[in-house]
């Protein structure tokens, strides 16, 4: 978290610790499985919708469209219609994007790094007696 001291100079609205925080709106937003993997699917090049759909696979019509609705919202994706019949749509990240791309790279890094040791800790985890996963 962010410490007092770092914020010095910023708008109380860069906070995340305050519940009114635009900040915490903005990592609320775009800390969610389906904008990480939307961002990384983009990465540098543009895509059509029904590109990145075939992309992140598992995505809903409808959860796609919201993320990238939220995306374009928060200045992460530029968003070009060609007047074409029928309209041609394209998604490409926007600099702030790339920016952000480059976290979402890192956690991909982590969980790749670290997957070994999540799935034990679970293992143990779920087969505990006690433990909230555990079946009684």
């Amino acid at each position: 978290m962010v410490t007092k001291h770092l914020l010095k100079g910023l708008p109380e609205n860069a906070d995340l610790r305050r519940a009114d925080s635009l900040a915490r709106e903005i990592f609320s937003d775009v800390a969610n499985k389906w904008a990480f993997l939307i961002i990384e699917a983009l990465g540098e090049r543009t895509l059509r919708f029904s590109e990145l759909r075939d992309e992140v696979e598992g995505i809903s019509h409808k959860m796609l469209t919201q993320n990238l609705r939220m995306l374009e919202r928060n200045g992460l994706v530029d968003r070009k219609v060609h007047p074409t019949v029928p309209p041609k749509v394209e998604y490409t990240l926007t600099g702030p994007g790339r920016d952000l791309r480059a976290t979402v790279d890192a956690m991909c890094g982590w969980t790749h790094q670290h997957l070994g040791h999540i799935e034990e800790a679970r293992r143990r985890f779920d087969t505990t007696p006690g433990a909230l996963g555990a079946s009684q």
